[in-house]
């Protein structure tokens, strides 16, 4: 099942409260919202996609276990972009220093800021054409680094700030670049 887009501005506005009482309201389902305000409801990942995107995030929490350099995220959190979109990538990882700058009550709730990093499994539910628009709106609202894995055709998307989107074909590692340094994707677990 594809992704549902409601659009719900034309009969309510819903406050950033508002929409993250809703979430609390209905742990069973995912939502995002875009930055026009359209509620976007995403269907729960497979058997496959989700042992993917766990072991995904069992690597990166690790690294961040042992880099302790920022912290590690999986996707259920919700990030506030600067452009207003509400998003849930797949994994993120926060440099520590933007996680102290946030208040106990903004570390509680969706969380104001993009990623540094962000991961999207591309599942065989997901659009690939939306889910690369998705990684442009992470890179447009500040994630330095960027990961789009297709399975299918075992691509992977690397995006960064300020450059062309590169794509590697069938890679077996990818690594964390400058921005998570010392860490490396094996890919092998995911494809």
């Amino acid at each position: 099942m594809e992704a549902l887009t409601l659009d719900i501005k034309s009969v309510i506005d819903l406050t950033d409260e508002q929409f993250f009482q809703l979430c609390q309201a209905n742990k069973d389902l995912r939502f995002e919202r875009t930055a026009t305000g359209d509620l976007i409801i995403m269907s729960p990942a497979g058997g496959e996609t989700g042992n993917r995107n766990g072991r995904l995030n069992q690597q990166l929490f690790n690294w961040s276990d042992t880099d302790n350099t920022g912290i590690a995220f999986d996707s259920s959190t919700g990030f506030k972009l600067p452009n207003g979109a509400d998003r849930s990538p797949d994994a993120s990882w926060v440099k520590l220093e933007r996680w102290n700058a946030l208040t106990p009550e903004q570390q509680t709730k969706f969380l104001p800021l993009c990623p540094d990093f962000v991961v999207e499994i591309l599942s065989p539910s997901d659009s690939l054409k939306v889910t690369q628009e998705k990684m442009k709106e992470y890179r447009d609202n500040g994630a330095r680094l960027g990961w789009l894995i297709n399975r299918r055709t075992k691509q992977v998307e690397i995006y960064r700030i300020g450059q062309e989107v590169e794509v590697l074909d069938n890679p077996t590692r990818i690594s964390g670049e400058d921005v998570l340094p010392g860490f490396v994707l094996n890919l092998v677990a995911i494809w």
